[in-house]
């Protein structure tokens, strides 16, 4: 869990004995029954990721509730819907499935990390059970652990985006794609 730069500052903060005991009561590997309701019922997460060359990116990934699902006990999974298509995110996770996921509730703070490996499969079955899917990307857990809660500033969900894609529902058009600058240099299906 810890390398020679994460122990270095314990040492000099003198807090690697709560540093490992933290790892010895929290972590996990597999998603706890708790986990798997905290993550289904989040209507947004950030998604890290890095480049073949260590560079990284970080993104927000939102939906409806419930668009991220603990698959099995190790596995989750979510959709990657349309975005602006550059395929930051997605694009590092071809080169480097390495990822670290974070869900939060800003009402009643609370925050839980996921670790692990990402892989895409264009013709994943689970594409189908997502409104709006491109792909799917599913996360093999490694490191499965919650944070203090807080530093998190307490804000409420006002409303779920127009542009969330749900069944029965055809999000409108952003207006960035209707902007003479990027509108002729849309994928041929927008």
């Amino acid at each position: 869990m810890y390398h020679e730069g994460n122990r270095h500052l314990q040492d000099r903060f003198d807090s690697r004995r709560i540093a490992d005991r933290l790892v010895e009561v929290l972590h996990r590997t597999t998603f706890s029954d708790e986990d798997r309701e905290f993550i289904e019922s989040r209507a947004m997460f950030f998604l890290a990721t890095s480049d073949s060359a260590g560079w990284p990116d970080c993104s927000y990934k939102g939906g409806h509730p419930g668009f991220v699902r603990v698959i099995d006990p190790g596995t989750l999974a979510f959709p990657s819907y349309d975005g602006n298509g550059m395929f930051k995110s997605l694009g590092n996770v071809m080169q480097n499935p390495r990822v670290g996921l974070l869900f939060m509730d800003f009402e009643r703070p609370r925050r839980l990390r996921v670790n692990g490996s990402a892989s895409i499969d264009f013709e994943d079955p689970l594409r189908s059970s997502f409104a709006g899917a491109q792909l799917v990307v599913r996360v093999r857990a490694a490191h499965i652990f919650p944070n203090c809660p807080r530093y998190i500033h307490r804000m409420s969900l006002e409303s779920i985006s127009e542009y969330a894609p749900e069944p029965g529902h055809d999000p409108p058009v952003p207006a960035w794609k209707q902007m003479d600058s990027f509108k002729d240099y849309l994928p041929r299906p927008d």
